[in-house]
């Protein structure tokens, strides 16, 4: 019983881990700056090359995993400073400028390094509760993601830049009248939201294979994260990721992957008629 019990908590934190690493970055340029930004599996993508290019150059995974963090960050940087900066007020087009970075990202990396690129395994490390294997390594994303999301609260809502984030995209006139550097705040949030899709795509190359096409496997499940948690970008993605955890765990145990992720697409479109604000918006209004 102890052995089973487990198993399912295991899988239920792996599922959670998931939406909550995919969705982490995109919190902050979608749900807070207002960005549709289809290139977010770009940056995830980034992230993976850059570790395993500095873990084959021998350099230790951490700080492999670190500069592919930050390598996706400079990279999301010089995006907002060129394209992003002028859709602001134009949110269609948004969709259209990063899904053709997308395109084209994609393409330049599959044509330069081909359709697979040497992976990097997973860290040695397991063990066992009766019948059952579990890999250590797994328990390092879990605690990622919880400090992934730490993080991003103390930064937005205990720091002076978090103020000043906040201000300007809640209202950027009132906060460049009153001496923000807008500019520069949009540039170092849409950096900060890509360097956490690069980090998530570096705590990830250990364990997927690493070919262009990766990112869309985190996708669609960190903007179905983003949209049901709603304005909160720190509650509400853990909540979500909670909620969409618990049904995509119980369906993949009772019927399999495919149901699974069908299952959590229709308990989306449920929350979303339900809930239009999503639940962050939601416990918003109740406690007003």
């Amino acid at each position: 019983m102890l052995a089973e019990t487990f198993a399912a908590l295991y899988a239920f934190a792996d599922v959670v881990t998931f939406l909550v690493l995919s969705a982490a970055g995109l919190a902050i340029i979608f749900g807070m700056m207002g960005i549709i930004n289809m290139a977010h599996g770009e940056f995830i993508m980034c992230g993976a090359y850059v570790t395993a290019t500095m873990v084959h150059a021998g350099m230790p995974l951490p700080l492999a995993q670190l500069s592919g963090a930050v390598t996706a960050g400079l990279v999301g940087v010089v995006l907002e400073l060129t394209v992003v900066r002028h859709l602001y007020k134009r949110p269609l087009d948004s969709i259209l400028a990063t899904w053709g970075v997308s395109l084209i990202v994609t393409q330049g990396v599959l044509i330069t390094l081909g359709s697979t690129y040497q992976g990097i395994g997973t860290p040695e490390g397991s063990f066992a509760i009766g019948d059952y294997s579990y890999s250590i390594y797994r328990f390092v994303l879990f605690g990622s993601a919880a400090l992934m999301l730490a993080g991003v609260y103390l930064l937005f809502n205990r720091t002076r830049f978090g103020v000043h984030a906040r201000a300007t995209i809640q209202d950027p006139a009132m906060a460049r009248a009153l001496g923000v550097r807008t500019n520069g705040i949009y540039a170092a949030s849409f950096g900060i939201g890509a360097g956490l899709a690069g980090l998530t795509g570096a705590l990830y190359a250990p364990t997927l294979q690493i070919v262009p096409t990766m990112g869309v496997s985190f996708l669609v499940e960190a903007f179905v994260t983003v949209v049901v948690g709603g304005a909160d970008i720190v509650f509400g993605t853990a909540a979500a990721a909670l909620a969409l955890g618990l049904v995509r765990t119980v369906l993949n145990g009772l019927y399999g992957q495919v149901i699974g992720q069908i299952g959590l697409l229709i308990a989306v479109i449920v929350i979303i008629r339900l809930l239009p604000q999503g639940i962050s918006g939601w416990i918003r209004q109740r406690r007003s």
